[in-house]
């Protein structure tokens, strides 16, 4: 006489497995369900004696079954597996790139953006910027200041002094630094950085003689997360922008754009402009396919290299 189906718990067949999946076998009237993971011990069984072989409905509710633990027991793998790599590299891939985080002039500190811990209402020259993420075309549209804003505060720096810009983490050794300037002759509010009026008052790139070392400017910024440059002497006092750029070339052909922008009002006598010439547009001061920008540092055989976009302006 066949008897309802019952749970048996604790059942333990002779078989372990360290696969992935699950099977339903049927042997002395006793269909063993079992979910393989790493060779632990079954779930379930279900004891349908019966002296019979089961009927092809119960065959096919078998396989059905199988079939759902399966790819339920795959999704799960999938799923831990997914949060075990966003776990370990994640801030691995975080830590790749870095900004500019704070600026020295004369001495003092000037606290720029925090992006992982920004506070609300922050009295700072720096422009904010949305993320460490690279800027991947020299024609988006973040190129200007990395999408920042207007700062509520600017710093003022005689021409001739030196504005040092400080960075929270950088990783990368190859590709050039560019440090540029733009005036906003209607105040910071209404200074958007679009027009042609961009100009360069430093730069280094490779100083060495082979691509693929660290002899590179952003190699400088590497060691000592600093870089200081000088505000050029004649120049005209007033209120700018100061857009420090870091270009990282490690990836070959994919280059990778990070600039950042603060607020800073020039004193002094100087009477001088950029000339026409060396002023440019960003973004596009540079197309993508320049070779300053789209390299390939480990091949070709090459021993020098130009940063893009024109040349600077010393006053």
């Amino acid at each position: 006489m066949n008897r309802p189906p019952r749970i048996l718990r604790n059942y333990k067949p002779p078989v372990r497995s360290a696969s992935v999946g699950a099977y339903i076998s049927w042997g002395n009237g006793v269909m063993s369900f079992r979910e393989l993971k790493g060779g632990a011990p079954p779930s379930i069984a279900v004891d349908i004696t019966t002296p019979v072989a089961p009927s092809r409905i119960v065959y096919v509710l078998s396989l059905v079954v199988l079939a759902f633990v399966s790819y339920s027991s795959y999704l799960l793998v999938a799923y831990n597996f997914t949060m075990l790599f966003s776990l370990i590299f994640a801030p691995a891939l975080v830590a790749a790139h870095g900004a500019v985080t704070s600026y020295i002039i004369g001495g003092t500190t000037y606290p720029g953006y925090q992006g992982f811990s920004p506070q609300p209402n922050a009295q700072i020259i720096q422009r904010q910027w949305p993320d460490y993420n690279p800027i991947m075309t020299s024609t988006d549209a973040k190129m200007t200041c990395n999408g920042g804003t207007s700062a509520p505060l600017s710093a003022k720096i005689e021409a001739g002094s030196n504005i040092t810009a400080v960075w929270g983490q950088w990783t990368h050794q190859q590709g050039p630094v560019m440090v540029w300037m733009y005036p906003c002759e209607s105040g910071f509010a209404s200074c958007d950085g679009k027009q042609k009026k961009w100009f360069k008052i430093d730069q280094m790139g490779l100083y060495g003689t082979a691509l693929n070392s660290n002899d590179w400017g952003t190699g400088v910024v590497y060691k000592t997360l600093k870089w200081s440059s000088k505000i050029p002497a004649s120049l005209k006092p007033g209120q700018y922008l100061i857009r420090h750029e870091l270009l990282a070339l490690h990836q070959a052909n994919t280059p990778q754009f990070y600039p950042e922008c603060a607020q800073i009002e020039v004193t002094g006598s100087g009477t001088a402009t950029a000339p026409a010439n060396l002023l440019a547009s960003i973004p596009a001061y540079a197309p993508q396919s320049d070779p300053g920008i789209m390299v390939d540092i480990y091949n070709g055989g090459r021993t020098s290299y130009t940063c893009p976009g024109p040349a600077v302006w010393t006053g």
